[in-house]
């Protein structure tokens, strides 16, 4: 901008704030937070539709076709049916494409009624709850394809409470997750885990994929369809090895000692502790060591070689993350909505909510 330019600009300025401030009741200037939305409220609908529509028109070079009013930003901003093709804005789309941004970014944090009131506060445009709520579910959020290779990643689940007839107790049915470490990236499945499955699979996998898991049976059947046997190496998840461990109860230093040689991956001199043992919960954790024998890895070596992760806590933290959304008091979800409602909420969590 030249200097001749700002001076013309300072001086327009000036002429559209007094004619604002004239036009303006004193009892809304009593304070900064008034003056602020005095101001606001004032340009948006006298002044920033008109600049709006200066630049689509001078961008796109035309002003051919029906005109109609879009809500923005900006307020409500002019543009022709001409002008929308060229920036390519959906014929249907009563919001232009940054205040849909907003408002994903918003609902994806919060129910719709609550979005429309933050949407109005942060923007000064109103969109309403049933509005908030039909622009989640006409988007199409795809699980992301990562450029880099996948080297690390767990597997765990959620539920989410579904809606069921008047009268009747509601349902809570799962969901899986499912995190790629190093990529800080989450996708999950509803009642469908070939969902996330054939998404790993479609990845660049490393020649070793390092897969951790507690001891659930739905979680390793997973894990077993992601990649070939030889290019996996499952890992328990330590935590839930120690926590399973500790519900055996009884002596605390057998409990350390078994403890010690678990973290160096000794399955059997682990179990030689509790030889003679006859309790329930005894039994229960050596058929859980057994079981899970080729997955107790040598935790001490893996952590200090820093070979690979031994804590599935990076989908626990994503499937918190979304029960945040999911799980709002009171929230309750159209079985046929899960699936979407999961899909922007991870879109969210991945980062990709931008124009």
């Amino acid at each position: 901008m030249t200097p001749e330019q700002k001076q013309a600009l300072q001086e327009h300025v000036k002429a559209i704030a007094k004619i604002l401030y004239e036009d303006t009741s004193p009892e809304r200037l009593t304070s900064l937070a008034g003056i602020e939305q005095a101001v606001r409220n004032q340009m948006q609908k006298h002044v920033m539709p008109e600049v709006g529509g200066f630049f689509v028109e001078a961008v796109t070079g035309t002003t051919a076709g029906y005109q109609r009013r879009l809500k923005s930003i900006l307020f409500e901003l002019p543009i022709t049916s001409k002008q929308a093709i060229e920036l390519e804005v959906e014929p249907s789309s009563q919001l232009s494409p940054y205040l849909e941004t907003c408002c994903l970014r918003v609902n994806a944090n919060v129910s719709y009624e609550d979005a429309a009131s933050d949407i109005e506060y942060f923007t000064g445009v109103y969109i309403s709850r049933s509005s908030q709520q039909r622009l989640v579910h006409r988007q199409k959020f795809e699980l992301p394809t990562q450029e880099h290779t996948v080297e690390e990643l767990s597997v765990d689940g959620g539920n989410i409470r579904i809606r069921t007839q008047s009268g009747e107790v509601c349902a809570w049915l799962g969901y899986k997750a499912i995190s790629l470490h190093h990529l800080k990236t989450v996708g999950t499945s509803f009642q469908d885990n070939q969902v996330v499955i054939d998404w790993v699979n479609d990845q660049l996998l490393a020649s070793t994929v390092t897969c951790i898991g507690d001891g659930h049976d739905g979680i390793w059947n997973i894990i077993d369809q992601l990649a070939p046997d030889v290019q996996r190496r499952e890992v328990l998840d330590w935590f839930h090895l120690i926590e399973n461990l500790h519900k055996i109860g009884g002596s605390q230093k057998r409990l350390k000692q078994a403890q010690a040689l678990l973290w160096k991956g000794q399955v059997e001199e682990a179990k030689a502790l509790f030889t003679g043992c006859q309790g329930k919960q005894v039994q229960n954790f050596c058929r859980y060591l057994d079981k899970h024998r080729h997955r107790i890895i040598n935790y001490e070596y893996h952590q200090a070689e820093e070979i690979c992760s031994i804590g599935s806590g990076s989908v626990e933290s994503a499937v918190k993350q979304i029960d945040r959304r999911t799980k709002i008091s009171g929230a309750q979800w159209k079985r046929e909505n899960v699936p979407q409602v999961l899909a922007h909420r991870c879109a969210y969590l991945n980062g990709l909510l931008f124009v």
